[in-house]
C-alpha cells in the first residue's frame, strides 16, 4: 500500500492535468497542469520509505535538476517538429517523442554519472538544486518570452489516452518509490519527475487538438513546472521539522503562491503586451503621413 497508494494518486492527478490543458487552453491549462501534484504523494512516500533524513533531502535536491531537464525537454517539443519537418512530414509526432525523450535520458544519465564521480554532500546537493531552480527560471522565461497562441481544445481527449496517461504517471512514481527504497536517492529524484506525464499531456493534446495547442502549452508548462522544484526544496526543509501533513500543505501552498500564481500573471502580462503592440498604431503615423509631413 505504501507504494500503490501514492502511485494511484499520481495517476488520477495526471488525468486531471490533461483535462486542464484541454479545457482551459495551453496558457492557464499549462500552469494548472504543472502545479505540485504527483510529487506530493511521491514525496510523502519517499519520506516514509527512506531510513534517514539525509537521503530524503538528497532525493528532493535532485528533483529541481530533473525539472530543469524537463524544461529543456518541453522546449525541444517546440524545436524538434520544425527540424524534422524540413526532412519529412511523416510520423512527425513519433519523431518528436523519440528525439526529445532520448535527449532527456542521455542528460539524466550524465547527471547520475557525475554524481557518482563527485559524491556531493547533502548541503552541496541542496545548493545544486537551488542553482538548477534558477537555471530553470531562466529557461522558462526564455520559452515564454514570445507569447504563442494558447487556444482551448475543441476535441475531447479519448478515455483510452487518458488511461494511458494516468498509467504512465503511476508507473513513474512507483518506480521512483522503489528506487528510494533501494537507497538510490539521485535516481529516485530524477525518476519522480521523468517526463512521462508531460509526454502524455503533449501527445494527447497533439492528437486530439493539433500541434498548435501543444506548442502554446510549452512556455507556460516550462515556467509553471518550477513550482515543483520549489515544493521539493521546501519539503526537504520542512518535512523533518513538523507534522508531515502540515509540512506538505505548507510547502504546496508556498510553491503555488510564490511560483504558479506569479507565472500565470507574468504570462498574462506578456500576452496583453504583445496584443497591444500588435494593434497599436505607429507613434509617428503611417508611411503616407510621414511623407506628407516631410513635404
Amino acid at each position: 500500500m505504501q507504494l500503490a497508494l501514492p502511485a494511484l494518486l499520481a495517476g488520477v492527478v495526471a488525468i486531471l492535468a490533461t483535462l486542464a490543458v484541454e479545457r482551459f487552453g495551453g496558457g492557464l491549462g499549462g500552469i494548472l497542469s504543472t502545479i505540485p501534484s504527483t510529487i506530493v504523494p511521491a514525496a510523502i512516500g519517499m519520506y516514509g520509505d527512506q531510513s534517514n533524513t539525509d537521503d530524503f533531502r538528497r532525493t528532493m535536491a535532485f528533483i529541481p535538476i530533473g525539472i530543469l531537464l524537463n524544461a529543456g525537454y518541453l522546449v525541444l517539443w517546440r524545436i524538434v517538429p520544425a527540424m524534422v519537418a524540413r526532412r519529412t512530414h511523416s510520423h512527425l509526432l513519433a519523431w518528436t517523442v523519440a528525439l526529445s525523450l532520448s535527449a532527456w535520458l542521455i542528460a539524466a544519465t550524465v547527471i547520475m554519472l557525475l554524481h557518482e564521480a563527485f559524491q556531493p554532500t547533502v548541503t552541496q546537493s541542496l545548493a545544486i538544486g537551488c542553482l538548477a531552480s534558477f537555471a530553470g527560471l531562466v529557461v522558462g522565461i526564455a520559452a515564454s518570452r514570445t507569447p504563442h497562441p494558447t487556444p482551448r481544445g475543441h476535441h475531447g481527449v479519448s478515455r483510452r489516452v487518458l488511461l494511458v496517461r494516468g498509467t504512465a504517471a503511476a508507473i513513474a512514481i512507483g518506480v521512483a518509490l522503489v528506487l528510494a527504497r533501494l537507497g538510490l536517492p539521485v535516481a529516485s529524484g530524477l525518476a519522480s519527475v521523468f517526463p512521462a506525464i508531460f509526454t502524455t499531456i503533449l501527445v494527447a493534446t497533439w492528437i486530439a487538438q493539433g500541434a498548435h495547442v501543444t506548442t502554446g502549452a510549452v512556455g507556460p508548462m516550462a515556467l509553471g513546472t518550477l513550482s515543483i522544484s520549489a515544493f521539493a526544496l521546501l519539503a526537504a526543509l520542512l518535512f523533518p521539522l513538523m507534522n508531515l501533513a502540515l509540512a506538505a500543505t505548507l510547502a504546496w501552498t508556498i510553491a503555488v503562491a510564490c511560483v504558479s500564481v506569479p507565472a500565470y500573471l507574468f504570462l498574462g502580462h506578456r500576452r496583453r503586451r504583445a496584443q497591444l503592440q500588435h494593434i497599436a498604431p505607429s507613434p509617428h503615423g503611417s508611411d503616407k503621413q510621414r511623407v506628407e509631413q516631410r513635404q
